[in-house]
């Protein structure tokens, strides 16, 4: 059964840091590219960071340079580092891990940064 489980979501303030991480079970994780997605109240669901597994990194415009995807393949897990957090970023956060025909999601995690 595969499992893709968030962790590390909560309240900041704005400016403020938060890392979230997902812990996959059930698949081979190492080929698994991997992603974050999120989507706050009222808007469609939006791409973030992607980390495929030769080590290449796509970030959302609106994140680029505040947000960092990394990825433990020991552990399972895919993180994401957020830095210099905005109001716009409170949203729900979404792991995603994509091989072939085989595309996974976790349940999602709340992330609120307000003042």
């Amino acid at each position: 059964q595969v499992q893709l489980v968030e962790s590390g979501g909560g309240l900041v303030q704005p400016g403020g840091s938060l890392r979230v991480s997902c812990a996959a079970s059930g698949i081979l994780f190492s080929v698994y590219a991997l992603g974050w997605y999120r989507q706050a109240p009222g808007k469609e669901r939006e791409f973030v960071a992607r980390l495929i597994t030769d080590g290449t990194t796509n970030y959302a415009d609106s994140v680029k340079g505040r947000f960092t995807i990394s990825r433990d393949n020991a552990k399972n897990t895919v993180y994401l580092q957020m830095n210099r957090l905005k109001l716009e970023d409170t949203a729900v956060y979404y792991c995603n891990a994509h091989v072939g025909q085989s595309d996974y999601w976790g349940q999602g995690i709340q992330v609120t940064v307000s003042s």
